[in-house]
């Protein structure tokens, strides 16, 4: 009887630590799942004459540094690839740098690679390619249960039409990315407030979130920047950002 007692309270000894243990080493919060992020950089003709385009690539160069670096709570990245929306000719297959391309580069350098990669040269704006090599890529890198956010700087005017071609948005086609995974949010960036309203309003969609920023917004993000203060501490421009660009966007309600 007595070693049946001390053998029970040993194990409940040992029950007790195990426990404790895991208390002290569990989350205190729930986590957030690891982003895929694919960015998507307009060199068309169309955007380069916007005046944008410098901007839009600085500003690149930033928005991947903080979430490479998770700076001011920027999500994490599972994953990143960043492409051309452009081409010379309608159909033309998309070519994704992976993450390992920018990992362990300051802004400088990313800026750097990002103009190495995308020389403005493009014809056209081919979204319908770029959506559908996304869809691509997520399946065969098994990343379908993430959530997936893709931001892009462009004018937004599509690859045959002009801002006054509204028939032409309607031929955009976010079939490829509906069933991809829980959340897609495809983020366009630099538009013209009109063009935005067809993205909104013309572009059809099911499930995929769109979330459009003007580019007289857009501009103001170096405004958020303090002179002198590390990047880690610029509070007010990661803010802008999680407000501005990463901001979680309701599902359309039809």
């Amino acid at each position: 009887m007595q070693k049946c007692c001390k053998r029970s309270a040993w194990i409940a000894a040992i029950v007790f630590v195990l426990i404790a243990c895991t208390a002290c080493t569990a989350p205190t919060g729930q986590q957030k799942p690891r982003l895929v992020l694919f960015v998507g950089v307009d060199v068309s003709g169309s955007f380069r004459g916007t005046g944008y385009y410098n901007d839009a690539i600085a500003f690149l160069s930033h928005y991947i540094y903080g979430h490479l670096n998770e700076l001011g709570g920027l999500n994490k990245l599972r994953a990143l690839f960043v492409g051309s929306i452009g081409g010379t000719n309608a159909d033309e297959p998309k070519a994704f740098h992976p993450i390992h391309d920018l990992e362990e580069k300051n802004i400088a350098q990313i800026e750097e690679e990002l103009r190495k990669w995308f020389p403005p040269e493009d014809i056209i704006t081919d979204f319908n390619a770029f959506f559908e090599e996304i869809a691509r890529l997520t399946k065969d890198r098994n990343l379908t249960l993430a959530p997936i956010s893709i931001v892009i700087v462009t004018d937004g005017v599509p690859a045959l039409g002009t801002r006054e071609d509204e028939g032409a948005y309607e031929k955009i086609k976010l079939d490829p990315l509906e069933y991809l995974s829980r959340r897609v949010t495809v983020r366009l960036t630099y538009l013209e407030p009109k063009v935005a309203q067809h993205w909104r309003e013309d572009v059809h969609s099911r499930r995929v979130r769109i979330w459009t920023v003007a580019g007289e917004v857009m501009v103001g993000w170096r405004a958020q920047m303090e002179p002198s203060v590390e990047l880690a501490q610029q509070e007010k421009l990661w803010k802008w950002v999680k407000d501005n660009i990463d901001f979680r966007v309701r599902a359309r309600r039809f």
